[in-house]
C-alpha cells in the first residue's frame, strides 16, 4: 500500500506574527510540481519565502526541497521529513510565509515550517491507495449469498455485483493476495465457481466508496 494525496489540502499558523500558510497536492511529476509552486508564487506574490518539498515516484522516488532564502536547512528539508515521515508519495508541500517583523531564529523557523506542512498534510485527505487486480468471480445464483458472507468474513473488497443467467462478483485484490482468495473461494465453494484475473489497477476506498485508478 502507498499513501497518496486525494483531496488537496491547505493550512495556516501563525508564529510571531508571521505567517505560515502551507499547501499539500498531489502530484504525479516534477513538471506538475513546478506549475504549483509557481501557481503559489503568484497567488502569494507579496509574500516573502515560498518553501516546499515533494516526493514523486514510489519504489525509488525523486525527492526536492527548496529554502527559498529562509537559512539552509531550517524550511525544505523540515518539510520533506514530514512528507517522508509520514510515508506518503506522489506528494507537494509548499509553506508561504509572510515575515511578521520579528526574526525567529533557526530552531523557531524549523519548528514553525515543521508545523506548518503537518497542518496542510492534516487538512489534506490521505488515503492508502492499493496496486490490484479485478477479480472475477462467476457462480450460481445458489452461491452468492454464501459468497457474499466470505467476503465480508474474509474482508475481501466487493467492487460490483452483476445478475444476469449467472452472478458475477468483480473483486477488487491485493495483487499479493491474488492466490490465496482464488484458492479460498475455490475451496469455500467446493470448486463451483469460476475465477477470471481482469486489468490490474490502483484503488484506494474514501467514504464507503471505491476509487479505482
Amino acid at each position: 500500500m502507498d499513501k497518496v494525496v486525494y483531496i488537496e489540502g491547505e493550512g495556516e499558523i501563525v508564529e510571531k506574527k508571521s505567517r505560515f500558510i502551507g499547501n499539500c497536492y498531489p502530484i504525479s511529476s516534477e513538471e506538475e510540481a513546478i506549475s504549483y509552486i509557481e501557481a503559489i508564487k503568484k497567488k502569494h506574490y507579496d509574500a516573502r519565502h515560498h518553501c516546499y518539498a515533494y516526493s514523486v515516484g514510489k519504489t525509488q522516488p525523486i525527492l526536492r526541497f527548496s529554502d527559498d532564502g529562509e537559512p539552509q536547512g531550517t524550511a525544505g528539508k523540515p518539510i520533506l521529513e514530514v512528507i517522508t515521515g509520514r510515508e506518503i508519495t506522489n506528494c507537494l508541500v509548499i509553506v508561504t510565509r509572510y515575515f511578521g517583523g520579528t526574526l525567529l531564529g533557526t530552531g523557531g523557523l524549523l519548528r514553525a515550517y515543521t508545523e506548518a506542512a503537518k497542518v496542510a498534510i492534516d487538512s489534506a485527505e490521505i488515503v492508502e491507495e492499493i496496486s490490484g487486480i479485478h477479480l472475477l468471480v462467476k457462480s450460481d445464483y445458489q452461491d452468492i449469498g454464501k459468497l457474499q458472507y466470505i467476503y465480508r468474513d474474509e474482508e475481501i473488497d466487493c467492487y460490483d455485483i452483476a445478475y444476469a443467467e449467472n452472478v458475477i462478483s468483480d473483486l477488487l485484490v491485493p495483487l499479493e493476495d491474488v492466490k490465496r482468495v482464488t484458492d479460498l473461494l475455490i475451496e469455500k465453494t467446493a470448486a463451483r465457481v469460476t475465477i477470471e484475473e481482469g486489468e490490474e489497477c490502483s484503488y484506494f476506498n474514501t467514504d464507503g466508496k471505491y476509487i479505482i485508478k
